[in-house]
């Protein structure tokens, strides 16, 4: 069974606020300057904000106050940033991006081939991935060595999914993919930039096409799992071996703000709509979730139905089904 770990939005355990706004300055790690225009924001949504002049940032966080916050700028690695009081303004550096391209850089004839893998892995193969379009591929350099593809982005990748209605911009830190063995790696950080929904002649198309993509989704699941909802959701659990696991058995619950998925072993989610099954295999002892179907990524991997989402098939989670 092929596993892939998916870090499409970089997660960690909960953010602890004390107050509705967080302020910071965000700087070069080595040479302390402040990065002007650097986003601020939380994975998956539509919540951010950017630097000024002075790299300086305030940010809204109501509604988010146990989510880790993303700090990205062109250039640089991105951060995330867990466990923030907000009694004082922060300091936030940022290591810049050195690309080693040791590997030989393909040429033009290649370079659409390769392309073709990136958009394959990175965006998917499903019908929202088709009606999906990278804005400035120009800014995206592909290298390939023993068996290894590799995509580098100088710039944020800019996206319209046309499929699901939504512009976003995505920060490539790595994607790797491995030819042979058809598995690969990718870590970077997303927001939502624009909701298209507002334009009347798409307006229903979009509504379809995001409740498809929700229902038996990664988000659907943890959602119903908050609410101890499975069963009217469509979603049930078994071990390898074929048993029923119930709720109580696998979810903790500290308090009302937080909950933990905690398993050992292999975890079957059977979705009882569409007849698909996808594993879990725990990474942590621990998995977070809340109540608007964020997920701790790195605590997990994913195998079968769920494996298959990738950027195209992802919402906001201001997303609801209505």
């Amino acid at each position: 069974m092929k596993r892939i770990i998916f870090v499409f939005l970089i997660v960690s355990y909960g953010l602890t606020a004390y107050n509705q706004i967080i302020s910071g300055t965000i700087m070069d790690k080595q040479t302390k300057e402040k990065i002007v225009y650097a986003a601020a924001y939380f994975n998956g949504s539509f919540v951010g904000t950017h630097s000024d002049k002075n790299g300086y940032f305030e940010l809204d966080i109501s509604g988010n106050a146990y989510k880790p916050l993303t700090i990205s700028a062109l250039g640089y690695y991105s951060v995330t940033l867990t466990d923030i009081t907000t009694g004082k303004p922060l300091e936030i550096y940022l290591a810049p991006k050195v690309f080693e391209l040791k590997e030989v850089v393909i040429n033009a004839k290649a370079k659409e081939r390769k392309l073709r893998i990136f958009r394959e892995n990175f965006l998917g193969t499903t019908t929202n991935a088709l009606r999906c379009k990278i804005l400035n591929e120009k800014d995206i350099t592909i290298t390939f060595e023993n068996d290894t593809l590799k995509a580098f982005a100088s710039k944020p990748i800019q996206i319209i999914n046309r499929g699901l209605g939504y512009k976003a911009t995505y920060y490539l830190d790595k994607f790797w993919y491995y030819e042979k063995r058809k598995a690969f790696l990718i870590s970077g950080n997303m927001v939502f930039n624009e909701d298209l929904i507002a334009d009347k002649s798409n307006s229903e198309y979009y509504k379809l096409s995001r409740e498809q993509a929700y229902l038996g989704s990664r988000m659907h699941f943890f959602r119903a799992l908050w609410e101890n909802d499975l069963a009217a959701a469509g979603f049930s659990f078994k071990n390898i071996g074929q048993e029923e696991i119930q709720y109580s058995n696998i979810v903790v619950q500290p308090d009302s703000l937080k909950k933990y998925l905690k398993y050992r072993g292999m975890l079957g989610i059977y979705n009882n709509f569409n007849l698909t099954t996808s594993w879990i295999t725990f990474l942590r002892e621990y998995v977070f979730f809340d109540k608007r179907g964020y997920f701790d990524p790195f605590a997990v991997s994913w195998d079968g139905a769920m494996a298959k989402q990738r950027i195209a098939d992802l919402l906001p989670y201001e997303y609801s089904i209505k």
